[in-house]
């Protein structure tokens, strides 16, 4: 801040958009309470756009605040704990005989969610609290962890409404969210990297990857999840061996 009490406009420009976010997780309550599924999901999908888009943009601008972190955290909360236990527990359970056992997973979910973050904030403010894990996630972030949960809805608008396994149903669930309190490493995309001579094969994977989810939305999440989860073993493997010829 200068000494006239102004500041530039770039340097909320980060808040802003962790605003939005926030807006797009409410808004996809709102949706899950009017029946709008496929609305609820999709602002859902904005919220974790917004939430790769607002750290991007504080960096870039070189903007970062305790503020602006402190915004993210609960925007996180909100967006990948609350808004997506909502989702499930009104959409697959509130008027089964079930639905005590939904709100149960649901509670999980966003509790998980909430001490994911809080250890997050702990060890970005305590050196001696960080789990050393370079080029690694500790556990599955919180955006992650939304789209894992919501698979079961996934699946659900991808044809699969006839199968119905709701007590498995809230075992993945309350399991997806145990996996986001884990000291698990998982990969991290934003230290990822590849050979150079292999570009080309990255951009026609990515190109693929951005149709199949405009043509077919859900399977395409389903089939990214399983990869993700399928990746869980690999990466523990790959922090074994880093570690070992550390």
């Amino acid at each position: 801040m200068s000494e006239t009490g102004r500041i530039k406009l770039s340097q909320i420009a980060p808040s802003v958009v962790t605003v939005f976010a926030i807006c797009a997780g409410l808004t996809s309550v709102r949706m899950s309470f009017e029946g709008h599924l496929e609305f609820a999901l999709f602002y859902i999908l904005i919220a974790v756009f917004l939430d790769a888009v607002d750290g991007k943009l504080a960096r870039y601008l070189d903007t970062a605040s305790p503020f602006g972190a402190e915004l993210d955290t609960l925007a996180d909360f909100f967006n990948f704990g609350i808004a997506p236990g909502i989702l499930l527990y009104h959409t697959l359970y509130i008027h089964t005989e079930y639905a005590n056992l939904g709100w149960l997973a649901s509670m999980v979910l966003a509790v998980c969610c909430a001490l994911r973050l809080a250890r997050f904030n702990l060890s970005s403010r305590d050196a001696s609290a960080t789990i050393k894990t370079e080029g690694f996630f500790v556990g599955v972030p919180a955006p992650a962890l939304a789209c894992l949960a919501l698979m079961p809805i996934f699946m659900q608008l991808s044809g699969w409404e006839k199968v119905d396994w709701p007590i498995l149903r809230a075992i993945y669930i309350i399991g997806v969210g145990l996996l986001a309190v884990s000291t698990i490493p998982t990969f991290s995309i934003k230290h990822a990297s590849i050979k150079r001579s292999n570009l080309a094969i990255a951009i026609v994977i990515g190109v693929v990857l951005v149709v199949c989810l405009m043509s077919y939305p859900w399977p395409t999440l389903i089939a990214v999840n399983l990869l993700y989860l399928g990746s869980m073993p690999l990466s523990y493997r790959a922090f074994q061996n880093k570690n070992a010829d550390a």
